[in-house]
């Protein structure tokens, strides 16, 4: 027999006998698969962003289906029909889901504020971030090269006049975009929501002005205005106290500098 013959048929046997041990090994050791586990993620969407707090949807799944009491309204990007799907499948009463939205706390585009000088690297804020941290003078904003829009799976940011723009529209409230900016300028907030503060700097007035013009000065004028209380600043910068905030608006047509913005930010973010 030659050699080239004895080697196949060895190596033939060899894989022959390995397939017979895995194929026992996995009758016997194998796992029983938990059934409502498998329908629950059946019912999720599939975005694996973390949003729910556990590690991705299989996470999620497995805590629902083995963890008594683990809500099933924790699933943002799949809302209330995702919700009561996996309330169905549990036999459960339904819990409403209170949806999420993006925006970036940073009116700091090439309009408002100025560069201190001209970024040449690798186009990617965190590697702009600590290189001189960007562009430009507001070390506190968007850095504006999209680390963001790359993060989302919904599409739903882009980078228009130097800096991020989300589209409610697609937003699904996932939270990556806001894990992957190195500035934190990008939060979640309940779409519900009608004011926000469109500034993450807390310099002083006089500084922020020399840097952006678009930047909250901490002037006070939107904390006298407010006729419920619900403006208060926070280390040089305008914050809003949700619980007690009715959208009026007043403090928006306050600001002197438009920092703070009125708009309804709910969008069609539903699987």
């Amino acid at each position: 027999m030659s050699p080239i013959l004895l080697a196949i048929i060895v190596v033939t046997l060899i894989g022959l006998l390995c397939g017979a041990v895995l194929a026992v090994a996995s009758h016997f050791m194998s796992v029983p698969l938990n059934e409502t586990e498998v329908k629950v993620r059946e019912c999720l969407p599939g975005a694996n962003c973390g949003a729910c707090g556990f590690t991705g949807c299989d996470g999620y799944a497995h805590a629902l289906a083995e963890t008594p009491g683990t809500k099933t309204n924790l699933c943002v990007p799949g809302a209330d029909a995702v919700a009561k799907k996996i309330a169905d499948v549990l036999g459960v009463e339904s819990e409403d889901v209170i949806e999420q939205v993006a925006f970036v706390r940073c009116s700091g585009d090439c309009f408002n504020q100025k560069r201190r000088h001209e970024y040449e690297g690798i186009e990617s804020c965190r590697a702009a971030q600590m290189l001189y941290g960007g562009e430009g003078m507001c070390s506190f904003g968007c850095l504006g090269f999209g680390d963001c829009a790359k993060a989302c799976p919904q599409d739903a940011i882009c980078i228009e006049n130097s800096i991020a723009h989300v589209d409610t529209r697609k937003c699904i409230g996932c939270g990556l975009c806001a894990k992957t900016c190195p500035n934190h300028v990008i939060e979640l907030f309940p779409d519900i929501r009608r004011v926000v503060v469109a500034c993450s700097n807390h310099e002083k007035g006089a500084a922020v002005r020399q840097k952006c013009s678009g930047g909250c000065i901490a002037c006070g004028l939107c904390v006298r205005n407010c006729e419920q209380g619900a403006i208060s600043l926070v280390n040089n910068l305008a914050s809003i106290d949700y619980d007690k905030c009715v959208s009026c608006g007043v403090c928006e047509s306050k600001c002197p500098v438009h920092a703070i913005k009125l708009a309804d930010f709910s969008g069609s973010h539903r699987f």
